[in-house]
């Protein structure tokens, strides 16, 4: 089988986004810096790997498969497990322990494997057992509603919860703003202002920290 993907939004306010896939030989992943973090269900041959995959600050070279199924779900800003946090999980991974016949072991339960189609009755059931919950706060703060606390404690909310600051979260979100507008074919110049870099400079350092690649290879790729 070719390597494919596809996604689909959800109505779930916990989830961003779901990926599913298959990979075909030698495919390496090379992902972008992302600021949500996800649980991945890797299949090959028999055996099925969950993780639980931190946010990226970086662009990386993650992992390389071979003849893989893959299910990815994506949380949204704010969504976060209270006892198994991405605080350290940045630009890594966390592998979850493998339960009998098509299950997993997560926050002291056995969950069976969610599927491309029932993943939001899976997320439902997270929340009604308090295994994942949605940050009131950074849920707030990124809907620009004011916080009647301070910015050490928003902050300490954003890394609990997200494993970033506020900071490298509008760093990476200005990168993504700055890509989406080369890859729709905008000159590299109002790129630099339409996102608020300083210079071309900056924003060229940006991109190759958070996508590996310069803003001209980004709009050559533009249809």
């Amino acid at each position: 089988m070719d390597t494919f993907f596809e996604g689909r939004e959800s109505d779930s306010p916990y989830i961003h986004m779901i990926w599913r896939g298959h990979t075909g030989e030698n495919y390496v992943a090379t992902c972008p810096a992302e600021p949500r973090w996800n649980l991945l269900l890797i299949k090959q041959k028999d055996e099925v790997k969950v993780t639980i995959e931190g946010p990226l600050t970086q662009a990386l070279n993650k992992f390389r498969l071979d003849e893989s199924d893959f299910l990815v779900i994506k949380f949204r800003l704010g969504a976060f497990f209270p006892r198994l946090p991405v605080t350290n999980l940045a630009n890594t991974d966390a592998l979850l322990p493998e339960g009998a016949s098509k299950t997993f072991w997560l926050d002291g339960s056995v969950w069976q494997f969610p599927d491309f189609e029932n993943v939001e009755t899976f997320v439902d059931r997270l929340v009604r057992e308090d295994v994942l919950r949605l940050d009131p706060v950074v849920d707030g703060v990124l809907q620009n509603q004011p916080q009647d606390i301070s910015d050490r404690t928003v902050r300490r909310r954003f890394i609990y919860s997200t494993g970033l600051t506020p900071k490298a979260l509008q760093q990476i979100e200005r990168a993504q703003q700055a890509a989406e507008l080369l890859g729709k074919g905008t000159s590299i110049l109002d790129a630099v202002y339409e996102a608020g870099y300083a210079d071309q400079p900056h924003l060229t350092r940006s991109l190759k920290r958070f996508f590996g690649q310069t803003p001209a290879q980004i709009a050559n790729q533009a249809p």
